[in-house]
Protein backbone atom coordinates (compact mmCIF):
# COMPACT_ATOMS: atom_id res chain seq x y z
CA UNK A 1 0.00 0.00 0.00
CA UNK A 2 1.67 3.26 -1.32
CA UNK A 3 2.31 6.03 2.02
CA UNK A 4 0.29 9.21 1.35
CA UNK A 5 1.72 12.49 0.37
CA UNK A 6 1.03 15.72 1.73
CA UNK A 7 1.74 17.59 -1.35
CA UNK A 8 1.94 21.09 0.86
CA UNK A 9 3.98 19.70 3.43
CA UNK A 10 7.44 21.35 1.96
CA UNK A 11 5.61 23.96 -0.20
CA UNK A 12 8.62 26.53 0.80
CA UNK A 13 11.10 24.53 -0.78
CA UNK A 14 8.97 23.25 -3.52
CA UNK A 15 7.31 26.75 -4.50
CA UNK A 16 11.21 27.79 -4.72
CA UNK A 17 12.14 24.69 -6.84
CA UNK A 18 9.63 24.91 -8.97
CA UNK A 19 10.31 28.43 -9.95
CA UNK A 20 13.85 27.53 -10.61
CA UNK A 21 13.28 24.47 -13.06
CA UNK A 22 10.35 27.33 -14.85
CA UNK A 23 13.00 29.57 -15.82
CA UNK A 24 15.43 26.45 -16.79
CA UNK A 25 12.35 24.87 -18.45
CA UNK A 26 10.98 27.96 -20.54
CA UNK A 27 13.87 28.36 -23.20
CA UNK A 28 13.96 24.44 -23.76
CA UNK A 29 10.47 24.50 -24.71
CA UNK A 30 10.93 27.11 -27.13
CA UNK A 31 14.10 25.59 -28.47
CA UNK A 32 12.83 22.22 -28.52
CA UNK A 33 9.75 23.24 -30.94
CA UNK A 34 11.65 25.36 -32.93
CA UNK A 35 14.13 22.55 -33.78
CA UNK A 36 11.03 20.70 -34.75
CA UNK A 37 9.49 22.64 -37.05
CA UNK A 38 6.24 22.63 -34.87
CA UNK A 39 4.53 26.29 -33.34
CA UNK A 40 6.34 27.66 -30.89
CA UNK A 41 3.81 27.51 -28.18
CA UNK A 42 3.29 23.61 -28.80
CA UNK A 43 6.60 23.44 -26.81
CA UNK A 44 5.13 25.63 -24.10
CA UNK A 45 1.56 23.57 -23.82
CA UNK A 46 3.75 20.33 -23.69
CA UNK A 47 5.66 22.16 -20.32
CA UNK A 48 2.63 22.84 -18.62
CA UNK A 49 0.93 19.82 -19.39
CA UNK A 50 4.11 17.80 -18.44
CA UNK A 51 4.33 19.95 -15.18
CA UNK A 52 0.48 19.93 -14.18
CA UNK A 53 -0.75 16.84 -15.86
CA UNK A 54 2.01 14.95 -15.33
CA UNK A 55 3.68 15.45 -12.10
CA UNK A 56 -0.05 15.11 -10.51
CA UNK A 57 0.05 11.66 -12.18
CA UNK A 58 3.37 10.28 -11.31
CA UNK A 59 4.34 8.89 -8.36
CA UNK A 60 7.89 10.51 -8.53
CA UNK A 61 9.35 13.09 -6.07
CA UNK A 62 12.03 14.68 -8.14
CA UNK A 63 11.77 14.19 -11.82
CA UNK A 64 10.14 16.74 -14.34
CA UNK A 65 8.44 16.19 -18.03
CA UNK A 66 7.95 18.29 -20.75
CA UNK A 67 8.82 18.17 -24.81
CA UNK A 68 12.42 16.05 -24.97
CA UNK A 69 15.15 16.84 -27.40
CA UNK A 70 15.64 13.55 -28.01
CA UNK A 71 12.69 13.40 -29.87
CA UNK A 72 13.27 16.56 -32.22
CA UNK A 73 15.16 14.52 -35.25
CA UNK A 74 11.39 12.08 -35.29
CA UNK A 75 8.86 15.38 -34.71
CA UNK A 76 10.74 17.36 -37.11
CA UNK A 77 10.74 14.15 -40.05
CA UNK A 78 6.99 13.44 -38.78
CA UNK A 79 6.01 17.10 -39.51
CA UNK A 80 7.72 17.80 -43.26
CA UNK A 81 6.73 14.68 -44.48
CA UNK A 82 3.16 14.84 -43.37
CA UNK A 83 3.01 18.81 -44.21
CA UNK A 84 0.34 19.45 -41.66
CA UNK A 85 0.68 19.90 -37.66
CA UNK A 86 -2.87 18.42 -37.07
CA UNK A 87 -2.18 14.89 -38.85
CA UNK A 88 1.13 14.76 -36.38
CA UNK A 89 -0.86 15.66 -33.10
CA UNK A 90 -3.02 11.94 -34.46
CA UNK A 91 0.21 10.64 -33.91
CA UNK A 92 1.21 11.39 -31.09
CA UNK A 93 -2.47 11.14 -29.48
CA UNK A 94 -1.70 7.11 -30.86
CA UNK A 95 1.66 7.45 -28.54
CA UNK A 96 -0.55 8.31 -25.27
CA UNK A 97 -2.68 5.48 -25.92
CA UNK A 98 0.14 2.59 -26.24
CA UNK A 99 2.34 4.05 -23.52
CA UNK A 100 -1.06 3.54 -21.17
CA UNK A 101 -1.36 0.28 -22.41
CA UNK A 102 2.31 -0.25 -21.92
CA UNK A 103 1.75 0.81 -18.06
CA UNK A 104 -1.36 -1.50 -17.76
CA UNK A 105 0.61 -4.39 -19.05
CA UNK A 106 3.75 -3.57 -16.57
CA UNK A 107 6.18 -2.82 -19.53
CA UNK A 108 7.95 -0.47 -16.78
CA UNK A 109 9.21 -3.14 -14.87
CA UNK A 110 12.41 -3.27 -17.46
CA UNK A 111 13.68 -0.26 -16.09
CA UNK A 112 14.69 -2.41 -12.80
CA UNK A 113 17.43 -4.42 -14.86
CA UNK A 114 19.48 -0.77 -15.86
CA UNK A 115 22.90 -0.87 -14.05
CA UNK A 116 23.50 1.97 -11.35
CA UNK A 117 27.21 2.67 -13.37
CA UNK A 118 25.41 2.91 -16.78
CA UNK A 119 22.91 5.29 -15.55
CA UNK A 120 25.16 7.32 -13.48
CA UNK A 121 27.65 7.23 -16.71
CA UNK A 122 24.83 8.60 -18.80
CA UNK A 123 23.98 11.58 -16.38
CA UNK A 124 27.40 12.30 -16.60
CA UNK A 125 27.23 11.98 -20.29
CA UNK A 126 24.45 14.86 -20.56
CA UNK A 127 26.19 17.04 -17.94
CA UNK A 128 28.84 17.23 -20.06
CA UNK A 129 26.70 18.25 -23.13
CA UNK A 130 25.01 20.39 -21.09
CA UNK A 131 28.21 21.74 -20.37
CA UNK A 132 29.45 21.85 -24.03
CA UNK A 133 26.20 23.40 -24.99
CA UNK A 134 25.72 26.35 -23.09
CA UNK A 135 29.23 27.90 -22.80
CA UNK A 136 28.54 29.40 -26.00
CA UNK A 137 25.21 31.02 -24.79
CA UNK A 138 27.13 32.06 -21.41
CA UNK A 139 29.22 34.18 -23.42
CA UNK A 140 26.35 35.18 -26.20
CA UNK A 141 26.77 33.47 -29.19
CA UNK A 142 23.43 31.99 -29.60
CA UNK A 143 23.16 30.30 -33.56
CA UNK A 144 22.57 26.99 -31.78
CA UNK A 145 19.14 26.24 -30.53
CA UNK A 146 18.34 26.29 -26.54
CA UNK A 147 18.00 22.33 -26.04
CA UNK A 148 20.01 20.96 -28.43
CA UNK A 149 21.91 18.40 -26.97
CA UNK A 150 23.08 16.63 -30.55
CA UNK A 151 26.98 16.31 -31.03
CA UNK A 152 26.67 16.29 -34.65
CA UNK A 153 24.99 19.81 -35.20
CA UNK A 154 22.90 20.77 -38.33
CA UNK A 155 25.50 23.05 -39.69
CA UNK A 156 28.37 19.97 -40.00
CA UNK A 157 30.20 21.25 -36.90
CA UNK A 158 30.50 19.42 -33.39
CA UNK A 159 30.02 20.16 -29.62
CA UNK A 160 33.71 20.65 -29.54
CA UNK A 161 34.45 22.62 -32.96
CA UNK A 162 31.47 24.65 -31.90
CA UNK A 163 33.23 25.89 -28.86
CA UNK A 164 35.89 27.32 -30.87
CA UNK A 165 33.59 29.76 -33.16
CA UNK A 166 32.96 31.13 -29.70
CA UNK A 167 36.07 33.25 -30.02
CA UNK A 168 34.70 35.15 -32.90
CA UNK A 169 31.38 35.60 -31.58
CA UNK A 170 31.92 36.86 -28.03
CA UNK A 171 29.29 39.64 -26.44
CA UNK A 172 31.21 41.42 -23.81
CA UNK A 173 27.48 42.35 -22.65
CA UNK A 174 26.70 38.43 -21.80
CA UNK A 175 30.31 37.44 -20.63
CA UNK A 176 29.78 40.21 -17.75
CA UNK A 177 26.12 39.24 -16.81
CA UNK A 178 27.06 35.71 -16.73
CA UNK A 179 29.86 35.90 -14.08
CA UNK A 180 27.36 37.98 -12.35
CA UNK A 181 25.78 34.76 -12.59
CA UNK A 182 27.69 33.03 -11.58
CA UNK A 183 28.59 34.75 -8.85
CA UNK A 184 25.22 34.56 -7.36
CA UNK A 185 24.78 31.20 -7.76
CA UNK A 186 27.75 29.76 -5.90
CA UNK A 187 27.20 32.47 -3.21
CA UNK A 188 23.54 30.88 -2.84
CA UNK A 189 25.03 27.73 -2.96
CA UNK A 190 27.75 28.17 -0.30
CA UNK A 191 26.94 30.51 2.00
CA UNK A 192 24.79 29.45 4.97
CA UNK A 193 22.76 32.86 5.38
CA UNK A 194 22.06 32.69 1.76
CA UNK A 195 21.13 28.72 1.69
CA UNK A 196 18.74 29.69 4.19
CA UNK A 197 16.82 31.78 2.34
CA UNK A 198 14.49 29.12 0.11
CA UNK A 199 12.06 31.21 -0.74
CA UNK A 200 14.25 33.07 -3.29
CA UNK A 201 16.45 30.43 -4.84
CA UNK A 202 19.91 32.09 -6.51
CA UNK A 203 18.45 31.38 -9.54
CA UNK A 204 15.55 33.96 -9.69
CA UNK A 205 18.33 36.32 -8.09
CA UNK A 206 20.14 35.58 -10.90
CA UNK A 207 17.51 35.83 -13.60
CA UNK A 208 16.40 39.71 -11.81
CA UNK A 209 20.15 40.85 -11.46
CA UNK A 210 20.65 40.15 -15.87
CA UNK A 211 17.41 41.98 -16.68
CA UNK A 212 17.90 44.84 -14.95
CA UNK A 213 21.68 44.96 -16.44
CA UNK A 214 20.90 44.46 -19.56
CA UNK A 215 18.12 47.14 -18.99
CA UNK A 216 21.07 49.51 -17.13
CA UNK A 217 23.24 48.55 -20.55
CA UNK A 218 20.18 49.52 -23.02
CA UNK A 219 19.17 52.72 -21.77
CA UNK A 220 22.87 54.37 -21.06
CA UNK A 221 23.48 53.15 -24.47
CA UNK A 222 26.12 51.18 -23.56
CA UNK A 223 28.05 48.78 -26.18
CA UNK A 224 27.59 45.44 -23.14
CA UNK A 225 23.84 46.03 -24.04
CA UNK A 226 22.30 42.42 -25.25
CA UNK A 227 19.87 42.43 -28.27
CA UNK A 228 17.00 40.95 -28.41
CA UNK A 229 18.18 37.85 -30.23
CA UNK A 230 19.99 36.75 -27.64
CA UNK A 231 16.96 37.01 -24.99
CA UNK A 232 14.35 34.74 -24.42
CA UNK A 233 11.52 34.78 -27.50
CA UNK A 234 8.22 33.67 -26.19
CA UNK A 235 5.17 35.15 -28.59
CA UNK A 236 3.20 37.29 -27.51
CA UNK A 237 -0.70 36.97 -28.13
CA UNK A 238 -2.35 40.37 -28.73
CA UNK A 239 -5.83 39.86 -29.11
CA UNK A 240 -8.26 36.38 -28.42
CA UNK A 241 -8.06 35.37 -31.50
CA UNK A 242 -3.96 34.87 -31.29
CA UNK A 243 -4.85 33.00 -28.34
CA UNK A 244 -7.79 30.61 -29.86
CA UNK A 245 -5.32 30.21 -32.70
CA UNK A 246 -2.41 28.74 -30.11
CA UNK A 247 -4.84 25.54 -29.96
CA UNK A 248 -4.78 22.92 -32.42
CA UNK A 249 -6.35 19.69 -32.54
CA UNK A 250 -5.64 16.25 -34.15
CA UNK A 251 -6.82 15.11 -37.03
CA UNK A 252 -8.97 12.54 -36.22
CA UNK A 253 -9.40 11.37 -39.98
CA UNK A 254 -5.60 10.52 -40.02
CA UNK A 255 -6.12 7.84 -38.03
CA UNK A 256 -6.62 5.13 -40.99
CA UNK A 257 -2.88 6.95 -42.66
CA UNK A 258 -0.38 3.54 -41.68
CA UNK A 259 2.09 6.30 -41.34
CA UNK A 260 0.44 7.67 -38.58
CA UNK A 261 0.32 4.90 -36.30
CA UNK A 262 4.40 4.42 -37.21
CA UNK A 263 5.07 7.55 -36.00
CA UNK A 264 2.69 6.89 -33.26
CA UNK A 265 4.64 3.29 -32.48
CA UNK A 266 8.28 5.49 -32.74
CA UNK A 267 7.29 8.04 -30.24
CA UNK A 268 5.65 5.74 -27.64
CA UNK A 269 8.85 3.03 -27.99
CA UNK A 270 11.30 6.34 -27.58
CA UNK A 271 9.48 8.26 -25.33
CA UNK A 272 8.92 5.45 -22.84
CA UNK A 273 12.47 4.26 -22.97
CA UNK A 274 14.30 7.87 -22.26
CA UNK A 275 11.12 8.12 -19.50
CA UNK A 276 12.06 5.03 -17.24
CA UNK A 277 16.00 6.16 -18.18
CA UNK A 278 15.28 9.23 -16.64
CA UNK A 279 13.04 7.91 -13.49
CA UNK A 280 16.35 5.64 -12.68
CA UNK A 281 18.22 8.40 -12.32
CA UNK A 282 15.93 10.51 -10.61
CA UNK A 283 15.38 8.52 -7.98
CA UNK A 284 18.95 7.97 -7.68
CA UNK A 285 19.11 11.81 -7.01
CA UNK A 286 16.41 11.93 -4.49
CA UNK A 287 18.06 12.57 -1.23
CA UNK A 288 15.59 10.89 0.58
CA UNK A 289 15.76 7.34 -1.68
CA UNK A 290 12.25 7.55 -2.77
CA UNK A 291 11.56 4.95 -5.89
CA UNK A 292 9.01 5.49 -8.37
CA UNK A 293 6.35 2.83 -9.50
CA UNK A 294 7.37 3.09 -13.48
CA UNK A 295 4.47 1.36 -14.68
CA UNK A 296 2.45 4.18 -13.04
CA UNK A 297 4.50 6.56 -14.98
CA UNK A 298 4.08 4.68 -18.13
CA UNK A 299 0.32 5.57 -17.44
CA UNK A 300 1.13 9.14 -16.49
CA UNK A 301 3.23 9.48 -19.55
CA UNK A 302 0.38 8.22 -21.50
CA UNK A 303 -2.47 10.25 -20.05
CA UNK A 304 -0.22 13.38 -20.46
CA UNK A 305 0.68 13.17 -24.09
CA UNK A 306 -3.09 12.37 -24.93
CA UNK A 307 -3.84 15.76 -23.21
CA UNK A 308 -1.04 17.15 -24.79
CA UNK A 309 -1.83 15.86 -28.31
CA UNK A 310 -5.59 17.47 -28.25
CA UNK A 311 -4.26 21.00 -26.78
CA UNK A 312 -1.52 21.06 -29.66
CA UNK A 313 1.30 20.32 -28.01
CA UNK A 314 4.17 18.63 -28.41
CA UNK A 315 5.71 15.06 -27.02
CA UNK A 316 6.59 14.49 -23.82
CA UNK A 317 9.21 12.70 -21.81
CA UNK A 318 10.58 12.97 -17.96
CA UNK A 319 13.21 14.94 -18.58
CA UNK A 320 17.17 14.83 -17.12
CA UNK A 321 17.93 18.87 -17.54
CA UNK A 322 14.66 19.37 -15.83
CA UNK A 323 14.54 16.51 -12.81
CA UNK A 324 18.20 17.58 -12.10
CA UNK A 325 17.83 21.27 -11.83
CA UNK A 326 14.89 20.54 -10.12
CA UNK A 327 16.47 18.31 -7.93
CA UNK A 328 19.70 20.62 -7.38
CA UNK A 329 17.13 23.70 -6.00
CA UNK A 330 15.75 21.53 -3.31
CA UNK A 331 12.60 20.00 -4.47
CA UNK A 332 11.17 17.87 -1.44
CA UNK A 333 7.99 16.45 -3.54
CA UNK A 334 6.14 16.45 -6.70
CA UNK A 335 4.33 19.61 -6.07
CA UNK A 336 7.45 21.36 -7.40
CA UNK A 337 6.75 19.99 -10.93
CA UNK A 338 3.09 21.17 -10.51
CA UNK A 339 4.38 24.77 -9.51
CA UNK A 340 6.89 24.93 -12.05
CA UNK A 341 3.86 23.78 -14.90
CA UNK A 342 1.49 26.18 -13.39
CA UNK A 343 4.50 29.00 -13.60
CA UNK A 344 4.81 28.47 -17.12
CA UNK A 345 0.68 28.66 -17.89
CA UNK A 346 0.32 32.13 -15.84
CA UNK A 347 3.00 33.62 -17.41
CA UNK A 348 2.99 32.96 -21.40
CA UNK A 349 -0.50 34.01 -21.00
CA UNK A 350 0.02 37.36 -18.55
CA UNK A 351 3.75 38.36 -18.51
CA UNK A 352 5.60 37.21 -21.65
CA UNK A 353 6.73 40.78 -22.48
CA UNK A 354 8.58 40.91 -18.69
CA UNK A 355 9.94 37.17 -19.88
CA UNK A 356 11.41 38.21 -23.25
CA UNK A 357 13.70 40.55 -21.62
CA UNK A 358 15.71 37.87 -19.56
CA UNK A 359 19.32 37.22 -21.22
CA UNK A 360 19.64 33.54 -22.86
CA UNK A 361 23.33 34.20 -20.75
CA UNK A 362 22.04 34.11 -17.67
CA UNK A 363 19.74 30.95 -18.45
CA UNK A 364 22.94 29.38 -19.57
CA UNK A 365 25.14 29.62 -16.49
CA UNK A 366 21.98 27.87 -14.67
CA UNK A 367 22.53 25.03 -16.93
CA UNK A 368 26.25 25.05 -16.37
CA UNK A 369 26.38 24.83 -12.99
CA UNK A 370 23.36 22.18 -13.32
CA UNK A 371 25.94 20.20 -15.75
CA UNK A 372 28.96 20.52 -13.38
CA UNK A 373 26.44 18.52 -10.50
CA UNK A 374 26.11 15.88 -12.80
CA UNK A 375 29.16 15.30 -14.22
CA UNK A 376 31.48 16.41 -10.91
CA UNK A 377 34.55 14.48 -10.74
CA UNK A 378 34.40 12.89 -7.52
CA UNK A 379 31.82 11.36 -9.38
CA UNK A 380 34.42 9.59 -11.97
CA UNK A 381 36.81 8.77 -8.91
CA UNK A 382 34.07 6.84 -7.35
CA UNK A 383 33.62 4.85 -10.46
CA UNK A 384 37.54 4.41 -10.64
CA UNK A 385 37.78 3.09 -7.38
CA UNK A 386 35.35 0.50 -7.87
CA UNK A 387 37.82 -0.65 -10.46
CA UNK A 388 37.28 -1.70 -14.17
CA UNK A 389 34.21 -3.82 -14.38
CA UNK A 390 32.59 -0.56 -12.69
CA UNK A 391 34.40 2.47 -14.40
CA UNK A 392 34.51 0.90 -18.04
CA UNK A 393 30.66 0.73 -18.61
CA UNK A 394 30.42 3.94 -16.99
CA UNK A 395 33.09 5.90 -19.15
CA UNK A 396 32.07 4.05 -22.10
CA UNK A 397 28.00 5.32 -21.21
CA UNK A 398 28.95 8.53 -20.73
CA UNK A 399 31.36 8.82 -24.26
CA UNK A 400 28.57 7.28 -25.99
CA UNK A 401 25.61 9.59 -25.02
CA UNK A 402 28.03 13.02 -25.43
CA UNK A 403 29.07 11.64 -28.93
CA UNK A 404 26.00 10.23 -30.13
CA UNK A 405 22.65 10.15 -27.87
CA UNK A 406 21.21 9.14 -24.54
CA UNK A 407 19.58 5.74 -26.11
CA UNK A 408 22.64 4.34 -28.46
CA UNK A 409 25.02 5.61 -25.09
CA UNK A 410 22.88 3.61 -22.97
CA UNK A 411 22.34 0.40 -24.69
CA UNK A 412 26.65 0.15 -25.57
CA UNK A 413 26.77 0.80 -21.56
CA UNK A 414 24.49 -1.91 -21.07
CA UNK A 415 25.81 -4.34 -23.39
CA UNK A 416 29.54 -4.06 -21.86
CA UNK A 417 28.26 -3.93 -18.93
CA UNK A 418 26.37 -7.77 -19.87
CA UNK A 419 29.65 -8.83 -21.23
CA UNK A 420 31.19 -8.49 -17.74
CA UNK A 421 28.77 -10.12 -15.85
CA UNK A 422 29.10 -12.86 -18.29
CA UNK A 423 33.01 -12.71 -17.83
CA UNK A 424 32.50 -12.94 -14.13
CA UNK A 425 30.24 -15.45 -14.41
CA UNK A 426 32.40 -17.72 -16.19
CA UNK A 427 35.23 -17.29 -13.62
CA UNK A 428 32.78 -18.05 -10.79
CA UNK A 429 31.64 -20.88 -12.13
CA UNK A 430 34.30 -23.19 -10.03
CA UNK A 431 36.77 -22.98 -8.13
CA UNK A 432 40.33 -24.73 -9.14
CA UNK A 433 43.20 -25.63 -6.68
CA UNK A 434 45.69 -28.54 -6.75
CA UNK A 435 47.43 -30.19 -3.75
CA UNK A 436 50.84 -32.02 -3.67
CA UNK A 437 50.92 -35.51 -2.26
CA UNK A 438 53.73 -38.20 -2.04
CA UNK A 439 51.77 -40.29 -4.60
CA UNK A 440 51.11 -37.24 -6.43
CA UNK A 441 48.72 -34.13 -7.22
CA UNK A 442 45.21 -34.32 -6.57
CA UNK A 443 43.06 -31.67 -8.52
CA UNK A 444 40.39 -30.10 -6.93
CA UNK A 445 37.66 -28.59 -8.79
CA UNK A 446 34.75 -27.51 -6.22
CA UNK A 447 31.79 -26.32 -8.77
CA UNK A 448 29.62 -22.71 -8.05
CA UNK A 449 25.61 -22.92 -6.58
CA UNK A 450 25.02 -21.86 -10.62
CA UNK A 451 26.61 -24.05 -13.24
CA UNK A 452 25.31 -22.64 -16.64
CA UNK A 453 25.82 -23.15 -20.31
CA UNK A 454 27.91 -20.31 -20.30
CA UNK A 455 30.02 -21.87 -17.99
CA UNK A 456 30.60 -24.97 -20.98
CA UNK A 457 33.88 -23.81 -22.54
CA UNK A 458 35.67 -22.71 -19.45
CA UNK A 459 35.27 -26.19 -17.65
CA UNK A 460 35.57 -27.79 -21.02
CA UNK A 461 39.35 -25.67 -21.10
CA UNK A 462 40.16 -26.97 -18.03
CA UNK A 463 39.42 -30.73 -18.14
CA UNK A 464 41.49 -30.64 -20.85
CA UNK A 465 44.37 -29.27 -19.36
CA UNK A 466 44.08 -31.93 -16.99
CA UNK A 467 47.15 -34.13 -17.42
CA UNK A 468 47.53 -37.97 -17.99
CA UNK A 469 47.86 -40.50 -14.28
CA UNK A 470 46.52 -37.46 -12.18
CA UNK A 471 43.43 -37.51 -9.11
CA UNK A 472 40.94 -35.10 -9.97
CA UNK A 473 38.35 -34.36 -7.04
CA UNK A 474 34.88 -32.79 -8.56
CA UNK A 475 33.26 -31.49 -5.91
CA UNK A 476 29.20 -30.58 -6.39
CA UNK A 477 28.37 -30.02 -2.47
CA UNK A 478 27.08 -26.65 -3.05
CA UNK A 479 25.32 -26.70 -6.40
CA UNK A 480 21.96 -26.05 -6.48
CA UNK A 481 21.74 -25.85 -10.53
CA UNK A 482 23.78 -27.45 -13.12
CA UNK A 483 23.17 -27.07 -16.96
CA UNK A 484 22.45 -31.05 -19.28
CA UNK A 485 26.03 -29.88 -21.19
CA UNK A 486 27.89 -29.23 -18.32
CA UNK A 487 27.08 -32.65 -16.93
CA UNK A 488 27.86 -34.51 -20.07
CA UNK A 489 30.90 -32.52 -20.22
CA UNK A 490 31.79 -33.83 -16.85
CA UNK A 491 30.33 -37.66 -17.68
CA UNK A 492 32.23 -37.73 -20.89
CA UNK A 493 35.91 -36.78 -19.24
CA UNK A 494 34.49 -39.48 -16.19
CA UNK A 495 34.00 -42.65 -18.53
CA UNK A 496 36.34 -41.56 -21.88
CA UNK A 497 39.26 -39.80 -21.37
CA UNK A 498 40.05 -40.56 -17.70
CA UNK A 499 40.37 -44.15 -18.24
CA UNK A 500 41.97 -43.95 -21.70
CA UNK A 501 44.79 -41.14 -19.89
CA UNK A 502 44.47 -43.07 -16.59
CA UNK A 503 43.06 -40.04 -14.72
CA UNK A 504 41.64 -41.17 -11.63
CA UNK A 505 38.10 -38.86 -11.04
CA UNK A 506 36.27 -39.06 -7.80
CA UNK A 507 32.64 -37.01 -8.14
CA UNK A 508 31.48 -35.89 -4.65
CA UNK A 509 27.58 -34.26 -3.51
CA UNK A 510 26.25 -34.77 -7.39
CA UNK A 511 22.56 -34.68 -6.90
CA UNK A 512 20.19 -37.94 -8.00
CA UNK A 513 19.07 -35.75 -10.84
CA UNK A 514 22.13 -35.17 -12.05
CA UNK A 515 22.62 -38.86 -12.98
CA UNK A 516 25.75 -38.82 -12.02
CA UNK A 517 27.21 -41.40 -9.66
CA UNK A 518 29.38 -40.02 -6.73
CA UNK A 519 32.24 -41.97 -6.20
CA UNK A 520 32.37 -44.27 -3.02
CA UNK A 521 35.10 -43.82 -0.29
CA UNK A 522 37.87 -46.49 -1.18
CA UNK A 523 40.66 -44.85 -0.96
CA UNK A 524 42.44 -44.37 2.23
CA UNK A 525 43.20 -40.64 1.81
CA UNK A 526 39.82 -39.62 0.25
CA UNK A 527 38.55 -40.71 3.20
CA UNK A 528 40.24 -39.10 5.54
CA UNK A 529 39.73 -35.88 3.62
CA UNK A 530 36.31 -37.27 3.56
CA UNK A 531 36.15 -37.14 7.67
CA UNK A 532 37.81 -33.65 7.26
CA UNK A 533 35.03 -32.34 5.66
CA UNK A 534 32.43 -34.43 8.01
CA UNK A 535 34.48 -32.01 11.08
CA UNK A 536 34.37 -29.38 9.22
CA UNK A 537 30.66 -29.24 8.78
CA UNK A 538 29.85 -30.34 12.72
CA UNK A 539 32.38 -27.47 13.66
CA UNK A 540 30.18 -24.84 11.42
CA UNK A 541 26.56 -26.25 12.39
CA UNK A 542 28.34 -25.95 16.55
CA UNK A 543 29.64 -22.41 16.09
CA UNK A 544 26.27 -21.15 14.47
CA UNK A 545 23.93 -22.98 17.06
CA UNK A 546 26.12 -21.20 20.02
CA UNK A 547 25.42 -17.97 17.93
CA UNK A 548 21.92 -18.44 18.06
CA UNK A 549 22.11 -19.27 21.80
Amino acid sequence: MSKKINLFANLKSDFASGLVVFLVALPLCLGIAMASGAPLFSGIIAGVIGGIVIGSLSQSHISVSGPAAGLTAIILTAITDFGAFDVFLMSVFIAGLIQLALGFLKAGSISNYFPTNVIEGMLAGIGIIIILKQIPHAFGYDADFEGDQAFIQNDGSNSFSFLFDVVNHIHLGAVVISLISLVVLISWDKVPFLKRLKLVPGALVAVILGVLLNEFFTTTGSSLAIAKEHLVSLPVPKSFDDFKSIIITPNFGAVTNPQVWVVGITIAIVASIETLLCIEASDRMDVQKRYTDTNVELRAQGIGNMISSLLGGLPMTSVVVRSSANNNAGAKSKMSSIIHGVLLLISVLSIPAILNKIPLATLATVLILVGYKLAKPATFMHFWEKGKYQFVPFIATLVFVVATDLLKGVALGIIISIIFVLRGNLKRAYIFKKEEYEDGDIIHIDLAQEVSFLNKAAIKQTLSEIPENSKVIINAHDTEYIAHDVLDLIREFKETRAIDENIKVKLKGFKEAYELENTPDNNNHVSIEHYYDVAKRVLVKNESAKEKF
